[in-house]
């Protein structure tokens, strides 16, 4: 399992606002589209590419074009939605499926409730939208899913990691090949509670409100 922090002096100054408790949520959504759209620069470097001809206003050419069957980015409901933006504009051609899972506040597992996903995922390279690597549980029953299903490789977009999710998702994934977590920030710890500190609160909370 291969991990990349991100170190951008825009992406360290747009993490200082989200964290920020007084940001207010129109301002936290719009910022973690941006912030989406870099670190989707980063975990998109090995996405899959071939030759295309084409013909400019001066001569012919050959570039490149996205490979099929195309990338499917997969947001974890319902934090990962406010990170579907930012991703979209980047890739605009990528399929989108869903996974609904939610973490039980007393086990700290992860409950899927929600599945929009093709059943084969053979030769796809998927892009998971998490915003929190916390626990670990939603983010490794996530890939799981996916690579059962016949996924290439999987590349997981957090805004944040804790050290003791990094070692869950290496212990349980970290054998089989193509994963990959692209992040902003690894923070400190968990608390007692499961939360990342410092961190930035609970991100759906911020993204939405509290339903």
């Amino acid at each position: 399992m291969r991990v990349h922090i991100a170190d951008h002096p825009l992406i360290a100054h747009k993490l200082t606002v989200l964290r920020d408790r007084d940001t207010p949520s129109p301002t936290f959504r719009a910022l973690v589209a941006e912030l989406v759209t870099l670190l989707a620069y980063e975990a998109t470097r090995q996405i899959a590419v071939h030759d295309h001809a084409i013909d400019t206003p001066v001569a012919p050419m050959v570039g490149v074009e996205l490979s099929r069957p195309r990338p499917i980015v997969v947001p974890i409901l319902r934090a990962g939605l406010g990170m579907l933006d930012g991703m979209s504009r980047l890739v605009p051609t990528a399929e989108v499926g869903f996974l609904g899972l939610q973490r039980d506040e007393e086990t700290l597992q992860a409950i899927t409730y929600a599945n929009r996903l093709p059943d084969d995922l053979s030769g796809r390279q998927c892009f998971v939208l998490d915003p929190m690597l916390a626990t670990g549980g939603t983010l490794i029953a996530s890939i799981e899913y996916l690579l059962e299903r016949g996924a290439k490789d999987v590349t997981a977009i957090c805004i944040l990691c804790a050290p003791e999710g990094l070692a869950a998702a290496d212990l349980a994934l970290g054998s089989r090949g193509g994963i990959t977590i692209v992040t902003a920030a690894v923070d400190e710890r968990l608390n007692e509670k499961g939360y990342i500190v410092p961190g930035l609160g609970d991100a759906g909370d911020r993204l939405y409100g509290i339903v």
